[in-house]
């Protein structure tokens, strides 16, 4: 995991689990009685569990016992006295616990509501992943400063995330402008009635003789075994039902996606022809290598620092799992991942990775051009999203450049 970037649920170690925040800082200024600690990125860490600082700063200084300021026009926030960054830190993880997870499911996807009965004020927290509204323990003190300042109403449509936890780094909620939100029904897990075509369709294919023979893959194709792979597909595709590849199972160790990533980089071949052959074994075994999740986390295991002249390496490797415009975009957040969070030196080699990309056919020109000008935060946080598709500008425009040369050639 990237310096300064940890998991929102930091008792979770998968590093290619899907939400994340910024570490905690904290900076002491003053002397005496005047002491006080400052916390530079506060206005960051609320950001990505989408809310207000107000209401971390707050909590701080009711657990310590300490008075907080605010000025959220220059960005300060700051709990009286001197605290220790890893005191902070622990006390976020409560926060999160009381004030941002699910009871239910312990995803972020959360938005605070306020309900009222009579004169009696409750908090609550729904859960836009399973669906369930959790109470908040309005013992709290926090919950008396939450319901004088009660989180921003979030408007359909409006790109707000001051009381959503959807809406965080890599979270999934808040409408993504290239229509692939978590929330959306093309990020997440289809229709039964779309998941059933799709297994008496892959069920028909793995029983054709032809199918198997154009396999590019070496593959046991006796009776036996292609009975096994239909009951492997079959299964693979009613767990998808039930969840889908964004369902809050996926987010944690022991997740197929997990296991694949870890294997990926545990096992690496010199021989990219049988390494890529092995890799899409283990995803088949995992019942995931139809998965778009599964490009995203193969972009982040897969590749090292030298991620441009590996990738005519696998591209035969992951033209195969890249089948549809949803597995490209899985490929586009596994590259801001990448460089993102794993290896920030190489944003500038965006568009040479773009490049290397579109060269061998696993990105069209369409779907770069609608990421490139859409920020969006599915993948990873708002900034780190500017600031991938700002280093892809010069790819960008060479793409529009070339449109302009090929419209003038038809004229």
């Amino acid at each position: 995991m990237a310096s300064g970037i940890v998991n929102i649920r930091r008792d979770v170690e998968d590093k290619f689990y899907r939400y994340r925040m910024p570490l905690l800082t904290t900076k002491i200024e003053g002397k005496g009685n005047g002491i006080k600690t400052v916390i530079p990125n506060m206005s960051d860490v609320a950001r990505a569990l989408s809310r207000p600082p107000t209401y971390t700063t707050k909590f701080f200084g009711c657990e310590l016992g300490a008075q907080t300021t605010f000025d959220e026009k220059n960005d300060r926030y700051i709990v009286n006295g001197a605290h220790d960054a890893n005191r902070l830190r622990e006390l976020l993880d409560v926060f999160i616990e009381k004030f941002v997870l699910c009871k239910s499911c312990k995803n972020p996807e959360t938005e605070l509501v306020i309900l009222k009965n009579g004169r009696q004020e409750n908090i609550i927290r729904d859960c836009k992943a399973c669906g369930e509204r959790t109470d908040v323990d309005m013992r709290h003190k926090l919950t008396t400063f939450i319901v004088k300042n009660p989180p921003v109403k979030i408007k359909k449509g409006k790109n707000k995330n001051t009381g959503d936890a959807a809406g965080g780094v890599g979270g999934g909620g808040t409408p993504d402008p290239t229509g692939d939100s978590a929330d959306s029904p093309d990020a997440g897990a289809e229709s039964d009635d779309e998941l059933t075509r799709k297994i008496k369709a892959e069920a028909a294919e793995l029983n054709s003789e032809t199918a198997l023979a154009k396999e590019d893959w070496s593959a046991d194709t006796s009776p036996e075994a292609v009975k096994e792979r239909i009951k492997a597909l079959e299964g693979s595709m009613a767990a998808a039902v039930l969840g889908g590849d964004d369902d809050g199972s996926d987010d944690d160790a022991n997740s197929p996606y997990a296991q694949l990533g870890r294997w990926v980089e545990e096992n690496r071949d010199d021989d990219s022809k049988a390494y890529s052959i092995a890799i899409y074994k283990k995803a088949e075994e995992l019942g995931i290598e139809k998965k778009h999740k599964s490009v995203t986390v193969l972009v982040q295991a897969l590749f090292t620092s030298n991620i441009v002249a590996e990738i005519p390496k696998y591209a035969a490797l992951l033209t195969k799992m890249v089948t549809s415009e949803k597995h490209q975009k899985a490929l586009l957040g596994g590259i801001e991942r990448f460089v993102g969070f794993a290896h920030p030196d190489l944003v500038s080699a965006v568009p040479k990775i773009l490049m290397a990309f579109y060269q061998v056919d696993l990105l069209e020109e369409d779907i770069i051009t609608q990421w490139g000008t859409h920020v969006s935060k599915k993948y990873v946080d708002k900034d780190t999203s500017k600031k991938v598709r700002k280093a892809s500008e010069p790819f960008l425009k060479w793409l529009q450049e070339a449109d302009d040369d090929d419209d003038e050639d038809d004229e």
